[in-house]
């Protein structure tokens, strides 16, 4: 399994919306190819349907093909939906793979189970089948909670919980802390690895 970040940093409210159309492309080619991929994580934008940060795992045979052609700087060239007469017309985002930090031992971290819940109208599961992690000696808690087994929310549930314990460790974990708050802050502006265009995010051409 990989991590992928998908950051705005610190780009204005065009950046966090190209951010959600980024994530939203990348989970219908990875569905594409077969692949797992599950957001761990997201921080909100500003505007409705946006977001500053995204965290995606993503597995399978081909993962390593999609995790390269994705990683580096993303540009999306559009005008602006909240600012129409906006000069500005490329925005950037940019996107990378986290190291996996060392795995826990189920025996410091206690499970529990409860039904998945969603807005009304989603389709979630009956039975019981989120599943809450708990690390005892921290408290850091983290709740996963999908279509699937309660044994694949369980899995991403250690993973998404090793990556707070990263964070919360920062002696121990510098590099992975390192590298997040890097990335915030400074992502390339040329060099675009993809090129996205128009309100329909179209790849390579308007």
């Amino acid at each position: 399994m990989a991590i992928l970040l998908f950051s705005s940093a610190r780009g204005p409210d065009e950046c966090t919306l190209t951010v959600a159309k980024a994530v939203k492309q990348f989970l219908f080619e990875a569905n594409k190819l077969a692949l797992t991929a599950e957001i761990l994580e997201s921080i909100m934008g500003d505007k409705p349907n946006t977001y500053r940060s995204v965290l995606i795992s993503i597995e399978g045979d081909q993962s390593e093909l999609l995790i390269a052609r994705w990683s580096g700087t993303l540009q999306w060239v559009c005008q602006s939906p909240y600012r129409p007469h906006h000069k500005r017309k490329n925005w950037f985002i940019g996107i990378t793979c986290l190291p996996n930090p060392a795995p826990l031992l189920d025996s410091a971290i206690e499970f529990s189970t409860t039904k998945s819940s969603g807005a009304g109208g989603q389709h979630v599961n009956k039975t019981e089948s989120a599943v809450r992690a708990t690390h005892i000696s921290t408290g850091i808690t983290v709740k996963v909670q999908s279509e699937r087994s309660q044994h694949a929310n369980k899995r991403i549930a250690k993973v998404l919980l090793a990556h707070k314990l990263a964070e919360y460790e920062a002696n121990q974990y510098q590099q992975q802390k390192d590298i997040r708050q890097q990335f915030h802050y400074a992502i390339p502006r040329g060099n675009s690895s993809l090129v996205f265009y128009g309100e329909q995010f179209w790849e390579g051409g308007k």
